[in-house]
């Protein structure tokens, strides 16, 4: 009884010092604003008030703070993940493990409301650019490409359910270029990463020819590329955020034209230019991906080779950014604009600029869940 006893309070002592050096070891780790691991920013310390505090705010942010800004917080996520999956847990953080090393996304179907409101948008777009040409691209996640890939039972969306949907609310002024039937016959290649969210190159040169046709422009054939392979050790958006680890590298490959073509990239909101359309140094970070256009910025200015005549506009999410290069041959000036951080007028942009074409090319996922495609027109809507 007595051994009992000391064993209980053996394993009590060595159970308050382990919290209490974890609790040492944060308070004298300096505070993290951004995981590279987990690509995302981190919670930063809530400020305090009599109010936030009664209303339960405080309590609740100062838990997510603490979580995030926890020491050895890395260590403590992969053991978390590794240990749900030997018991057998196939989702993390909104993430499938799936067959074959593929990490897919959950997707979950927005309301009807939801789906209204950018339909809306789209006619108001319409309405007041009657004379550009515009074509809207929805770029499936891969789950709907692999839904054999997905865990038995696992609870996702419909997502060509909501695409359709979608294409019914659209105007007549505002063609649809469908992305998943580029995309399907061609599932047996490697057209997504299997760490990251994102399409590959290859998958985004797929999605080039369908909207070539919208575009009334002829496309390259894949031939006419030289691929470069930039990377051999990506692991993508998924896994920083799934958390799960034990998985394959992706690949990033660069299409390079065979010839030389003369480029001017001005990211006009840092006021800084540069002559290529890939950023290499982003490949020694986390976030590899952002080897393509430098990553996500307000407004980027591309001035090229093509016919000085014809401008596009290009309003999008990141996966736009490894397809903007195949369209560089077909138009003289690119326009690329992201409305989660565009906050002047698109319109008066339209009017200023004189583009001929319009490319709305987002994922469905982004489309259907982040507002600022309300924003689109926001001074009419």
């Amino acid at each position: 009884m007595r051994r009992r006893v000391n064993s209980t309070y053996l394993i009590g002592l060595l159970l308050l010092l382990y919290i209490g050096g974890v609790a040492l070891a944060t308070m004298l780790t300096p505070e993290k604003t951004f995981s590279e691991t987990e690509n995302r920013v981190l919670e930063g310390r809530p400020s305090f008030s009599l109010r936030v505090l009664l209303s339960g705010q405080f309590t609740a942010d100062y838990e997510r703070y603490m979580s995030d800004q926890v020491a050895f917080r890395n260590l403590w996520v992969g053991m978390k993940t590794d240990l749900d999956r030997a018991l057998g847990k196939q989702e993390s953080q909104g993430v499938f493990l799936g067959k074959d090393g593929y990490l897919l996304e959950q997707y979950i179907s927005p309301s009807a409301t939801q789906l209204a409101e950018r339909g809306q948008a789209m006619v108001a777009l319409d309405q007041a650019t009657p004379d550009l040409h515009k074509v809207l691209m929805l770029v499936p996640t891969a789950a709907a490409l692999y839904p054999d890939k997905l865990p038995a039972h696992a609870p996702v969306g419909d997502q060509l359910a909501d695409v359709e949907q979608l294409k019914t609310l659209l105007p007549d002024g505002i063609q649809f270029a469908d992305a998943y039937s580029a995309l399907y016959p061609n599932r047996s290649q490697p057209i997504y990463y299997k760490t990251d969210h994102h399409w590959t190159t290859k998958g985004a040169y797929y999605a080039y020819r369908e909207l070539a046709g919208h575009l009334g422009i002829v496309p390259q054939e894949e031939d006419s590329f030289r691929i470069h392979l930039a990377t051999k050790e990506f692991y993508g958006s998924l896994y920083s955020k799934s958390g799960y680890r034990h998985l394959s590298p992706d690949s990033i490959g660069l299409y390079l034209p065979r010839e030389q073509e003369s480029i001017k990239v001005s990211y006009e909101e840092e006021r800084r230019v540069t002559d290529s359309l890939y950023a290499e140094n982003r490949l020694d970070e986390k976030d590899k991906y952002a080897v393509f256009l430098d990553g996500n910025h307000v407004l980027i200015r591309i001035v090229t080779g093509g016919p000085p005549e014809k401008k596009l506009l290009v309003v999008k999410d990141s996966y736009a950014n490894s397809l903007i290069p195949f369209l560089t041959e077909h138009y003289g000036e690119i326009d690329v604009v992201d409305l989660r951080y565009f906050t002047d007028s698109l319109l008066d942009l339209i009017r200023e600029r004189g583009f001929q074409d319009m490319v709305i090319l987002y994922n469905i996922k982004t489309f259907v869940e982040d507002p600022s495609i309300l924003n689109v027109v926001e001074e009419i809507l």
